[in-house]
C-alpha cells in the first residue's frame, strides 16, 4: 500500500500545483481589456479543427510539419497508456487493461511505434536546432533560456519515450520467469528489439529496472505537465482557444478604435450618444503597457511557440531591419509575468516607471509593414500586427512621435486634405 498512497500524494500535488499555475496565467490574461468575441461560432469550430487540430498552417513547410505530426499525434497517443498508468499507482495493480486479451499486444505494440515516432522527431529537431542551427533558431531574441528551453522539452519527450520502451522490454523478459506477479501478455513490437539487453540480468536486477522506469516516466510526466506552464510548450494548452478566438476578418483589416469613431461622430454631429455641451471621456489612444491590450493580445503572447517562423517571413526582418515579431510577441508576454508577479505581491493597482515601450523600440515598431506575412504564418494564428498598431497609435496620439516621412503626410492631409504636399487647387495639373 505504501507506493500506491505515494502514487495518490504524487499526483494530487501534482494537480494542485498545476493548477494553481494556471489560474495565475489566466488571471494574467484578464489583465488585458474587455473584449466580446461571440460571432460565427460553427466558422470558428471549423477554424480550430483545421488549424489547431488538422495543423494545416504547419504543412507550408513539409518537413518540419511532418516531424511536428509525429511528435504531436505520437505523444497524444502515447500518453493514453497513462491512464492504465494512473490505475496502476492508484490501486496496485500492473497492466489492468490486459484483459482484452491479443487486442492488448497489438494496442501496446503501436504506442511503442508512435512512441519511436516521437524520438525520431525530438532527434530530428535537436539537429536542427543544435548542430545545423538553422538561423530563426539563433536570432538575437532567442537568447540562452529560450534555446534552453526547447532542448529541456525536446530531451525530456526522449528520456520519457526511452523509459516506455525499456519498461516494456524488461516486462517482457519477467512474464517468462517464475515467482513473478508479471501477467503474461507477449512482448511488444518495438521493445522486443532491446530485451536481449536484459535477458541475462536477474530477477531482482530486472524487476528494478521495471519499477525505475516505470516510477520515471509517471514522475517525469507529472514534473513535465508543471514545467508545461513556465515554457513556449503551453501552446499545447492554449493553441485551441486562441485560434478558436482569432480574427475571423480579412487579416489587413484594421480594428477601429472605439473613442476615436466617437470622436469622429460628435464632430460630425452624427452620434447620439454625445449630447450637445456634454463632454465625453475619451480616454488613452493605443497602447502603451499590458492593461492597454485586450485580453486576446495577452493570450497571443501566452500561445507563442518561438518557432520563428513569422520572423523568418517578416520582409523587414529579411532586410535588415530590427523588427523581429517573435521578439514583439515574447516581449509582451514577459512584461505580463513580470506584472502579473508584481501585482500578486503589491495589489491590483501596482504600476512601475517602465512600460512596453522600454522594451519594444521605436524603430522596431516604425519597420513593420503591416503586410501580415507574420500573421499569415503564424500555425496558431497569432497577430503581432494588430500589437505593433497599438502601440503605434499610442507612439502618434499620445506621444505625437513618428517618423519624419509620416509626419509630413500628417502635415499635409491637415493643410492640403490630402497626403500630397500641393493645393487641391493643383491636384489635377499632372493631367497637362
Amino acid at each position: 500500500m505504501i507506493p500506491n498512497i505515494l502514487f495518490v500524494i504524487v499526483l494530487i500535488a501534482t494537480i494542485s500545483i498545476f493548477s494553481k499555475k494556471v489560474r495565475s496565467i489566466s488571471r494574467n490574461i484578464k489583465l488585458g481589456k474587455k473584449l466580446e468575441i461571440k460571432d460565427n461560432k460553427s466558422k470558428r469550430w471549423k477554424l480550430m479543427t483545421r488549424v489547431a487540430i488538422g495543423q494545416s498552417k504547419m504543412t507550408t513547410r513539409p518537413i518540419p510539419a511532418l516531424l511536428h505530426l509525429f511528435v504531436y499525434v505520437g505523444f497524444i497517443i502515447v500518453n493514453f497508456e497513462m491512464l492504465e498508468i494512473l490505475i496502476d499507482g492508484i490501486f496496485g495493480t500492473h497492466r489492468v487493461f490486459s484483459f482484452v486479451g491479443d487486442n492488448y499486444k497489438i494496442l501496446i505494440s503501436a504506442f511503442e511505434i508512435f512512441g519511436l515516432a516521437v524520438m525520431f522527431g525530438c532527434l530530428i529537431f535537436l539537429v536542427r536546432r543544435n548542430v545545423i542551427r538553422l538561423k530563426r533558431f539563433w536570432n538575437s531574441e532567442m537568447t540562452a533560456w529560450p534555446r534552453s528551453d526547447a532542448n529541456i522539452i525536446l530531451i525530456t519527450e526522449l528520456f520519457l519515450m526511452s523509459a516506455i520502451l525499456i519498461m516494456n522490454a524488461t516486462d517482457g523478459i519477467l512474464q517468462t520467469r517464475p515467482h513473478t506477479h508479471f501477467i503474461e501478455v507477449g512482448s511488444f513490437l518495438i521493445s522486443s528489439f532491446i530485451q536481449p539487453l536484459f535477458v541475462g540480468m536477474s530477477d531482482e536486477n530486472l524487476m528494478f529496472i521495471e519499477r525505475f522506469c516505470w516510477w520515471f516516466h509517471i514522475v517525469g510526466v507529472f514534473a513535465f505537465l508543471n514545467y508545461i506552464p513556465y515554457s513556449k510548450h503551453f501552446h499545447v494548452f492554449l493553441a485551441f482557444p486562441n485560434v478558436f478566438y482569432s480574427k475571423l476578418e480579412p487579416k489587413g483589416k484594421m480594428a477601429n478604435m472605439p473613442s476615436i469613431t466617437k470622436e469622429v461622430k460628435s464632430m460630425l454631429n452624427e452620434s447620439a450618444e454625445v449630447q450637445a455641451g456634454e463632454e465625453e471621456e475619451l480616454g488613452q489612444f493605443g497602447a502603451k503597457d499590458v492593461r492597454d491590450f485586450t485580453w486576446k493580445n495577452l493570450m497571443d503572447a501566452y500561445t507563442c511557440t518561438e518557432c520563428g517562423r513569422c520572423t523568418s517571413s517578416c520582409p523587414a526582418n529579411i532586410t535588415g531591419k530590427k523588427l523581429s515579431p517573435r521578439k514583439v510577441v515574447m516581449d509582451l508576454r514577459d512584461r505580463v509575468e513580470y506584472l502579473g508577479k508584481q501585482i500578486k505581491i503589491n495589489g491590483t493597482d501596482f504600476t512601475d516607471d517602465k512600460s512596453l515601450l522600454n522594451q519594444i523600440t521605436t524603430e522596431e515598431l516604425w519597420a513593420c509593414t503591416t503586410c501580415n506575412a507574420c500573421t499569415e504564418e503564424c500555425p496558431v494564428n497569432i497577430d503581432p500586427v494588430s500589437i505593433i498598431l497599438d502601440m503605434r497609435r499610442y507612439l502618434v496620439m499620445e506621444l505625437a512621435s513618428a517618423p519624419s516621412e509620416i509626419n509630413g503626410i500628417f502635415s499635409n492631409i491637415e493643410n492640403n486634405g490630402a497626403p500630397w504636399q500641393f493645393s487641391p487647387e493643383d491636384r489635377l495639373l499632372w493631367t497637362e
